[in-house]
């Protein structure tokens, strides 16, 4: 039987289209770890190209705010209407936190995704609370609030709703054009001085960007005329 000298690519290296992480291997929370067999002679080939499908749990919170004491960050209170983000950018600090979940910070966090559908509801109860002093809410702190699923989903605007309501503060971060969808709740808070929003831009370097987020790297431009729409709204 002929044999090659070379080895083939491990199924946990296969490089998918549209997706930043090579690898899906366990969280470091998991009692049981699987490798791939180096040699798998018998076994049938992931092939390049067929990116795995995108996968939504919805989630009823109990709560919806996080607050940390951190002195490195300049607030104390965030709100992150989904676990995961199928923008997937190979670079993203939130990788880790997929693991709490028993889920790899590899594919799983680009395509196991959680919607918190109650958000708003559970929002509401908690800036009720007799105890609670509003201060600035960082929106996506950990995840884009702005992410694909939100086109469908719509937390992220049900949660805005809830805070132009109370004319509480909120500072946005997202890396998506979809935000220019809610210029109208945006431009009420803005004019009450509510609210902060702040669109990412990693680089403008098409070859770096379609390595480091390739889910993104075509949409800086889109991203660029958000920012332009925004700016009045913000700035006059």
């Amino acid at each position: 039987m002929a044999t090659s000298s070379e080895h083939p690519t491990p199924p946990d290296q296969i490089a998918h289209k549209g997706r930043a992480a090579l690898s899906n291997r366990d969280s470091r929370f998991s009692q049981l770890h699987r490798e791939a067999d180096p040699d798998p002679t018998d076994e049938p080939q992931p092939q390049p190209g067929s990116a795995p499908r995108t996968q939504v749990r919805i989630e009823f919170v109990r709560s919806i705010l996080s607050t940390n004491r951190s002195p490195d960050l300049p607030f104390d209170r965030s709100i992150n209407p989904y676990r995961g983000c199928e923008h997937g950018c190979i670079y993203c600090y939130a990788r880790p936190s997929h693991a709490y979940l028993g889920l790899s910070p590899g594919l799983d966090f680009e395509t196991k995704l959680t919607a918190k559908t109650n958000a708003a509801q559970a929002l509401i109860r908690e800036l009720s609370q007799p105890g609670y002093r509003p201060a600035f809410i960082a929106l996506g702190a950990n995840t884009d609030p702005y992410q694909p699923i939100e086109r469908n989903f719509q937390v992220t605007r049900s949660v805005l709703q809830v805070l132009s309501d109370c004319h509480h503060p909120v500072a946005v971060t997202t890396k998506s054009a979809l935000v220019v969808r809610d210029i109208d709740l945006l431009a009420s808070m803005a004019a009450r001085n509510l609210v902060q929003v702040l669109v990412s831009i990693a680089t403008l370097d098409g070859e770096l960007a379609r390595a480091l987020e390739p889910r993104r790297y075509r949409v800086s431009g889109a991203r660029e005329k958000a920012a332009r729409r925004l700016n009045p709204v913000f700035y006059g």
